[in-house]
């Protein structure tokens, strides 16, 4: 599905959700102040930048494998699960110390994870329905 997009459309759709993701974590951010959960806009915020990072380090990741030439599809896909998984534990473990060290810094990284997926998800449905649906 979306191997058949023009080559320009990833970079600017990942651009475009990055861009979205911080306006969407700066009202989420300006909610949880406005009902007085200064830990949880922190943590929605980090959460968010988290996410970007995250899809900054895939994105790195995935241009040094192409770099490399002729490989099997095997160890591609070993070479980026492993570490696409250290960074999952990376992640896991931060959200389980600031939930030890206060609920709601805890509940805003992983609020401010999800919004980065829905807003991911919402920019990719809308790409893909720009460029004729799915067949």
């Amino acid at each position: 599905m979306l191997e058949n997009l023009p080559p320009d459309t990833l970079p600017r759709l990942l651009r475009r959700t990055s861009w979205s993701a911080l306006i969407v974590a700066t009202i989420g951010f300006i909610v949880a102040l406005v009902i007085d959960q200064p830990w949880a806009a922190l943590g929605l915020v980090f959460g968010v930048f988290l996410a970007v990072m995250n899809l900054r380090f895939l994105d790195r990741q995935a241009a040094k494998v192409e770099l490399k030439g002729e490989q099997s599809s095997k160890a591609i896909r070993r070479q980026l699960g492993s570490k696409t998984s250290g960074r999952l534990a990376v992640v896991t473990v931060i959200v389980v110390v600031a939930l030890l060290i206060t609920a709601p810094l805890g509940v805003g990284i992983v609020t401010g994870l999800v919004l980065y997926q829905v807003v991911f998800v919402m920019n990719v449905l809308r790409v893909v329905a720009s460029q004729g649906g799915i067949e």
